[in-house]
């Protein structure tokens, strides 16, 4: 039996965002491991099709729709989980939701939108699941981004959120250091997802095309296997990808020349919003 197999086989495992991208990988990349696992999601319909597809591997699945601004729909979430269960061992809070406009251009709405999903979704998740991880000693993860790092340049409201999420996560880390809480969070690099494709512009409407070249990005696949390994030896932090792991640390010893950098980086995406 694998070391992987060995810490995660029956293990109650609740994943938000779960329909598409990250979340719907990190479904498969735990059902290979014979856990049991809680999908979330608004898109009904698509959690559907992947419980049915979990299902057919022959693991226990149950997916709840669930909007994670919705505090009572998070408290529902982790209500069916361990109703249906009886723990929770792991909790992912990877639901979120990206933009693409300058501060100076951007609705307000945009930004609030972005903190309810990628911000407040992680504390409402957190805030229910908390007394059934520590039980467990088992694991908080939070899927954020380079973003948290460092700002990037068209993307306000995304790195706000995603700093946030950074300074909940590690002072939830702090609080719990003797309770045998693990809190995790993983930060990829680009990813060939659709939260490029549904990322809001400056009034809020999706921008419907991805300004990058998603064949050159990590997929999602690769992301799922990363934060599972992460989560079986119980890391601190993930940085994802070449790029990420330099641009975290030039950030911190050339923080002029890396503002720099980031803002031609971005500027020579097609339609920019610099230009």
């Amino acid at each position: 039996m694998s070391k992987t197999l060995k810490k995660l086989k029956g293990k109650v495992v609740v994943i938000t965002g779960a329909s598409s991208g990250i979340g719907k990988a990190l479904t498969f990349e735990f059902a290979k491991y014979q856990t049991k696992i809680v999908i979330g999601a608004r898109n009904v319909d698509e959690l559907d099709v992947v419980a049915t597809q979990i299902s057919a591997m022959g693991v226990d699945i149950l997916p709840v729709k669930t909007d994670v601004t919705i505090e009572s729909d998070c408290r529902n979430l982790i209500e069916q989980a361990v109703s249906k269960f009886g723990s929770i061992d792991i909790l992912i809070n990877n639901a979120g939701v990206s933009m693409r406009a300058l501060f100076r251009d951007v609705d307000l709405k945009v930004i609030r939108r972005l903190m309810d999903v990628n911000f407040w979704g992680t504390v409402n998740c957190t805030k229910f699941a908390l007394p059934y991880l520590i039980e467990s000693k088992g694991s908080v993860v939070g899927v954020s981004s380079i973003a948290g790092f460092h700002g990037l340049p068209g993307r306000c409201g995304y790195s706000a959120s995603k700093f946030a999420i950074h300074g909940f996560l590690e002072t939830l880390r702090i609080e719990n250091l003797r309770n045998g809480l693990h809190v995790m969070i993983a930060s990829p690099g680009f990813t060939a997802t659709n939260v490029r494709f549904s990322a809001l512009t400056a009034d809020g409407t999706p921008q419907g095309i991805s300004p990058r070249d998603e064949k050159k990005m990590m997929t999602p696949e690769e992301v799922a296997r990363i934060i599972v390994k992460g989560i079986v030896n119980r890391r601190r932090n993930l940085i994802m990808g070449i790029e990420g792991k330099i641009s975290v640390l030039l950030q911190r010893i050339f923080p002029t020349i890396i503002d720099r950098l980031l803002y031609s980086y971005m500027a020579k995406e097609p339609n920019s919003p610099f230009k």
